[in-house]
């Protein structure tokens, strides 16, 4: 099975992404560390530049684990790189900045993952510690626009000076979720912030 899985992912990112293995001490963005005790596939190329990193366990459009390290005062959160029809301007997307309480951290989350036109609900919100600082994490729903794919997720977010730090986990609501989460946030677990 995990054969054939790999074989989808493969056919599914040929030509369109860089896949690599995760696993052991991994740094982001030269600011933030986390340890993978199970490998982790870590997508690059087809994905636009992004701010953060996108790990998977069975592929982007099943699970991911994203990771931003040390977004500064005044930068998007992500790169806007669907199609925009002749004559329209693509859709603003979250920014974060300095001085933001925790329930607009969260909102930034819900904009980020309502960009392409999926419908987004926060369900819980709660204090808590990222990446030895205080923060926020934070649970969502999302009805996913291109296939109706009901997903739930899970977000973790600090500042620390005028940098945030952050993380989220996203899969199908049925079988993925339960099965890689406990992955997911042993790893978001161990993040910390260097320097």
């Amino acid at each position: 099975m995990k054969k054939l899985i790999a074989l989808v992912i493969a056919v599914l990112l040929a030509g369109c992404a860089a896949v690599t293995k995760v696993e052991g001490e991994q740094v982001v963005n030269g600011r933030l560390t986390l340890t993978v005790d199970h490998a982790w596939n870590r997508l690059s190329g087809a994905l636009g530049g992004q701010p953060y990193e996108t790990w998977t366990q069975d592929g982007p459009s099943l699970d991911h684990l994203r990771i931003w390290a040390g977004i500064a005062a005044g930068e998007p959160l992500m790169k806007y790189t669907g199609r925009v029809p002749a004559g329209q301007t693509a859709p603003r997307v979250p920014t974060f900045t300095a001085g933001m309480a925790p329930d607009q951290l969260v909102t930034l989350f819900e904009q980020l993952y309502a960009v392409d036109g999926s419908t987004v609900k926060v369900a819980k919100v709660e204090p808590a510690t990222f990446a030895g600082e205080k923060g926020v994490r934070f649970e969502f729903n999302i009805a996913r626009k291109r296939d109706d794919l009901q997903l739930k997720g899970v977000g973790w977010a600090a500042v620390r000076g005028n940098e945030l730090f952050a993380a989220t986990f996203v899969a199908p609501q049925v079988a993925f979720f339960p099965k890689l989460f406990p992955k997911a946030s042993g790893i978001v677990a161990t993040a910390k912030i260097k320097g």
